[in-house]
């Protein structure tokens, strides 16, 4: 990795900040780095309260929907509650659908299926709502592009509300409302919500139209926290006053569902990490490997019983999507050895028997390892063509490649970082060929290099119980506020240290730099091929987070290191 230094913030705002709050020097630069400046700043930042929560109504449609939900209920109109199904689009749906279905017992879900659907609000989901007698549709985490399927729905009756968080297209849909901060005329003060977000500020919108205080529906913040993590939007703002009271409520009275989730992690207070890594592929993994629908199912249900059965089925998903996804990785990276140039700016591998599901995930499992634009594409039998995602790497504008490209293609969409695209097996190989023309062209100064940003250098003197205390206050950590990565130089192993876990990958040391004499306790996984090179120098230079190890009732701090570079 590249070791990049963070800029250096103003210092009189620093000096501010260290009188004002009374922090040593390195805290207050923490704090001017993430944009806080003031009183008020911080006191957002460290005591959020419910009264940050927005105005709903500032959102553009807001009124308007509620007012079409309102006449729905009052009417008894049947109402479907439809969402993608990944994370961020099954908590969406879970948190508008047991609001509702508390004062209406006509309301459904529906989710597409990922192999027959795709992403969005599907033809055959309107169709659906046409024969099933629904006249309302609120659309959550998609539907912004989706101007045909909503003009068939608005062609047979059907009121079609969307909630969406994707940048919108010069042409909206003709929606009957459309929430989404995004919009160019929307004066909705964070732009950065989550589907799930969005839905949540419905639900805001709809109980203080019935008089009802916030506390009615904090409960739903579980959910809100779980989209937040999953769907990497920034932790910032109001999605961090989100995260911050959605993880008291994930962590003391979590819904039947997530409990049956969390019970593989060992740890008394769940953080956004677990989330991320434990929760959230979980979650996905129902729309991956069977049916995004089983995922709701599990989150909608208040008997814990019956979320035990589906929260076993979803477990037996994730362990089937882990096999496939290792299988699936280990085939790649063999193809990527035969077939493809080490020279090559770019990756792009296909194999007919892949799962669709799981093309992503291998993508992302191959940028660590190769670090370039990756493409993983697998056949379709239905749409006769290759199908498939695309990963980015840091600062590279993926969507912008492939839309240059788009001539090669039959269909692409997504972001700068991530997308999917389909194209004819007989421009599979013109289509290799010209993406990796475009990346080398947008790359003149040759392919990148991961990256890691560190906050500052410190002493192991330095690390103290006092300093890590003030550092875990910055959490909930995420894009935005991303965990403080630290740098020593001058480090020694004192002897203890030794390679550990499967294959010796990973490292276990005990360090000094001679600032202090007693060291600290370090864990580098994935860096086990580094002990020879330690081993032969005077010296080392670490990155590393600074993290608590609890070990038979003892709890110690210790170094999570991401790099090390023998000095």
């Amino acid at each position: 990795m590249k070791w990049k230094m963070a800029e250096e913030p103003d210092v009189q705002s620093v000096k501010q900040m260290e009188k004002l709050l009374n922090v040593p020097r390195i805290i207050a630069k923490m704090l001017v780095r993430r944009g806080i400046t003031t009183y008020e700043d911080a006191r957002k930042f460290f005591k959020p309260q419910f009264e940050d929560f927005h105005d709903p109504y500032l959102m553009k449609d807001m009124k308007k929907a509620v007012e079409r939900i309102i006449q729905a209920l009052k009417n008894r109109e049947k109402i479907l509650i439809y969402g993608d199904y990944d994370v961020d689009g099954t908590t969406a749906v879970a948190i508008l659908y047991s609001f509702l279905k508390q004062r209406h017992p006509y309301v459904e879900f529906y989710i597409p299926d990922r192999n027959t659907e795709g992403y969005g609000i599907s033809r055959k989901g309107i169709q659906y709502a046409i024969d099933n007698n629904f006249s309302l549709i609120v659309a959550l985490d998609c539907g912004i592009k989706e101007i045909e399927e909503i003009s068939f729905a608005r062609d047979n009756g059907i009121d079609v509300i969307v909630g969406d968080h994707h940048t919108p297209g010069e042409i909206l849909p003709p929606a009957y409302a459309i929430l989404n901060p995004k919009q160019k005329d929307c004066p909705y003060p964070y732009k950065e919500l989550s589907g799930a977000g969005v839905a949540f500020k419905l639900i805001q919108a709809l109980n203080e139209k019935e008089g009802n205080t916030i506390d009615k529906i904090i409960p739903y913040l579980d959910l809100l926290a779980v989209s937040i993590a999953a769907d990497i939007v920034p932790i910032t703002g109001e999605n961090r006053t989100f995260m911050y009271f959605g993880l008291q409520q994930l962590n003391v009275s979590p819904r039947p569902g997530l409990k049956v989730l969390m019970k593989s992690i060992k740890k008394t207070e769940k953080e956004v990490s677990d989330i991320v890594f434990t929760l959230a592929p979980r979650i996905n993994s129902a729309g991956r490997m069977t049916h995004g629908k089983l995922a709701v199912k599990l989150l909608i249900e208040p008997n814990e019983e019956k979320a035990e059965e589906i929260g076993s089925m979803i477990e037996e998903n994730n362990r089937i999507r882990r096999e496939t996804d290792k299988a699936m990785t280990d085939e790649a990276l063999d193809l990527i050895l035969e077939h493809i140039d080490p020279e090559s700016y770019t990756t792009v591998v296909y194999n007919k028997n892949w799962h669709k599901g799981v093309v992503g995930i291998v993508a992302s499992r191959l940028i660590e390892k190769y670090y370039r634009p990756t493409i993983v594409l697998t056949w379709s039998e239905q749409a006769q063509m290759w199908v498939g995602s695309a990963r980015s790497v840091k600062d590279f504008d993926l969507y912008g490649a492939l839309n240059a490209i788009s001539d090669k293609l039959e269909a692409f969409g997504g972001h700068k970082y991530a997308a999917g695209l389909s194209v004819k097996d007989e421009n599979l190989k013109d289509f290799i060929r010209a993406f990796e023309r475009k990346v080398r062209e947008m790359m003149p100064e040759g392919p990148k290099e991961p990256e890691i940003e560190v906050e500052e250098e410190l002493d192991l003197i330095d690390i103290t119980p006092k300093f890590y205390r003030l550092i875990k206050r910055f959490a909930p950590f995420g894009p935005g506020n991303m965990k403080p990565v630290f740098m020593t130089r001058a480090l020694r192993d004192t002897g203890f240290g030794k390679t550990v876990g499967e294959d010796n990958r990973h490292l276990k040391m005990y360090v000094i730099d001679g600032t202090t004499r007693s060291g600290i306790n370090s864990i580098a996984f994935g860096l086990g091929d580094k002990w020879e090179q330690i081993k032969a120098s005077p010296s080392f230079a670490a990155v590393y987070h600074i993290e608590e190890n609890h070990w038979n009732n003892h709890v110690s701090l210790q170094l999570k290191i991401k790099d090390i570079k023998p000095e």
